[in-house]
């Protein structure tokens, strides 16, 4: 799994391509979303467009992430799940602790106003 960082009116966009299935490039999006938080940045939107599986090792990734800018004050956003993700988010019920959004547009202006 690889995964970009850039930035969108102040969101942090951070865009995954491949499996989210563990191992050292899933320590790499952990430490990177833990250095983004611990940054001051507090609007993050995770694009998981080129992503089409997750196992629990991604899941345990999603969810340190939301836990960890959820404790300093802000938040971490879905864009973009595919069949597979959106159906593990599902069977798992972590749907219900995401805010999911099939546009960038509509993730990003859902900060605006916080």
């Amino acid at each position: 799994m690889d995964f970009t960082v850039r930035e969108n009116s102040g969101v942090l966009i951070i865009s995954l391509t491949g499996d989210m299935i563990g191992g050292p490039d899933a320590t790499k999006l952990s430490e990177a979303l833990h250095e983004q938080v611990n940054a001051g940045r507090r609007n993050i939107v995770v694009d998981l467009r080129n992503v089409q599986w997750m196992n629990s090792s991604g899941l345990g990734i999603l969810i340190g992430g939301v836990s960890a800018v959820r404790n300093h004050g802000g938040d971490l956003r879905l864009l973009n799940l595919n069949e597979k993700p959106r159906k593990v988010l599902e069977v798992t019920q972590l749907d219900r602790i995401f805010k999911i959004y099939s546009s960038e547009a509509e993730a990003v202006e859902s900060f605006q106003g916080k």
